[in-house]
């Protein structure tokens, strides 16, 4: 939850932007934020008393309390293209970058298989509802970037950037709380595709939907405990709350425009970059006692979240259901109010009523997609989705330099120009 006393201000000139919804909100009180607070530049994180870090001064503002201002010029911002190429390149100077997915090739080849042993059980039509989505077509983002931050902390430390058995756990466990919330959000959408194939509801119907979903949760749980760290245990407990919560707040919406879009990242934080920035603190907990390695660790899978999902939130618009692997537009069809949506109703105010209403009336979902298109709503999202990059790679190289922390920084390049 965002820490209570936040202002609000918003600012719109039809065709220039003063400063954006979601960067006017700061802590008026001077106390720190809380862990689940998502707005680049904002301290906070630690899930526990005492392991706050002190504000300092963030790239993106001179006041050390603002989030990054988000000023632009009146001329219409560049797509996600060519944005993708200045979002490392300007923040680090190494001529080349490692290639994430090259470097944690060797510590997730057994990660499907490793996944399947947990889900063993006698019970054939069950275990065929489990393993269905472990089946190697998935991105497996998260655990790529447990395993990359696991190794870079690993070398911050003094250690050997090899992986401890906990943190090679923490990997697995993080694909396998995804995959448990990928199948539940389908049984709460009706979705009939995920990864290209028929969903698993649509396979088996609802009801073992859940239990499937609810297996692999419990299956997860016990690798988890099998840690043997209570801290480590509690810190990726709250991602399942946040899971829960992040639901809740989708099935809502606010009347307040300025509220509005502070719920919309809330929510993003909670049900996408919660589980990311947790495990990441996760693996930096069995390798480190210093909180600030914790809260790095923490911020960087914080941001690099919201802007996965910012820019999947993009890819609804700009992508089709053959690249998506989903069908394209499916926000709008479930009534979500996404970010290219909410910057676009600063344009069109009559996206206002279709908001509210959920995109429930006839000829609303092809109406709004139409104001999209028209305005500067997904230039806008993906002009966001760099600024949380940005901050990702400024939080990360406060590590040692290796080979995985450059590897970290490309991966903000990947996470931006990504087309599925």
């Amino acid at each position: 939850m965002a820490a209570p006393g936040w202002r609000h201000i918003t600012r719109w000139r039809r065709g220039c932007w003063g400063t954006a919804v979601s960067e006017t909100l700061w802590p008026v009180t001077g106390r720190s934020a809380s862990s689940s607070a998502p707005f680049p530049g904002r301290i906070g994180g630690s899930s526990e008393p005492g392991n706050e870090v002190k504000p300092s001064t963030q790239i993106f503002s001179k006041s050390p309390h603002l989030g990054f201002s988000l000023i632009r010029p009146c001329s219409r911002l560049p797509s996600v293209a060519a944005l993708q190429p200045l979002c490392c390149r300007s923040m680090h100077s190494d001529a080349k970058l490692e290639d994430p997915f090259t470097l944690a090739q060797k510590d997730l080849t057994t990660l499907y298989d490793d996944i399947k042993k947990e889900l063993f059980i006698s019970r054939t039509e069950l275990k065929s509802l489990c393993d269905y989505y472990f089946d190697g077509r998935g991105k497996a983002i998260r655990p790529i970037i447990v395993v990359l931050m696991a190794r870079a902390l690993n070398i911050h430390s003094d250690r050997s950037g090899d992986l401890l058995p906990g943190q090679k756990a923490i990997a697995m466990i993080t694909e396998m709380i995804h995959t448990a919330s990928l199948v539940h959000d389908d049984v709460i959408d009706g979705s009939d595709a995920r990864r290209g194939k028929r969903s698993l509801n649509e396979v088996w119907g609802e009801k073992k939907a859940i239990l499937a979903g609810d297996f692999i949760l419990s299956a997860a749980s016990m690798a988890l405990a099998r840690i043997g760290d209570i801290t480590v245990v509690k810190v990726l407990s709250q991602v399942i709350e946040d899971l829960v919560r992040g639901e809740f707040m989708q099935l809502g919406s606010k009347e307040n425009e300025n509220e509005r879009f502070k719920h919309y990242l809330e929510k993003t934080f909670k049900k996408t970059a919660s589980l990311i920035a947790n495990s990441c603190k996760a693996v930096s907990i069995l390798v480190s006692s210093d909180p600030e390695v914790h809260e790095i660790a923490y911020q960087y899978g914080k941001n690099v979240g919201i802007a996965f999902q910012l820019v999947d939130d993009v890819l609804d618009f700009t992508s089709g259901a053959q690249q998506l692997g989903k069908p394209s537009a499916a926000d709008l069809k479930l009534g979500l109010a996404t970010g290219p949506v909410l910057f676009a109703c600063q344009q069109f105010p009559e996206l206002h009523a279709m908001i509210m209403r959920r995109f429930s009336s006839k000829g609303d979902v092809d109406r709004a997609w139409q104001y999209v298109l028209k305005s500067d709503g997904v230039q806008q999202t993906s002009f966001l989705a760099r600024r949380y990059c940005q901050e990702a790679i400024r939080q990360v190289s406060l590590l040692r330099p290796s080979p995985e922390r450059d590897a970290l920084i490309r991966l903000t390049e990947l996470v931006l120009s990504r087309d599925k």
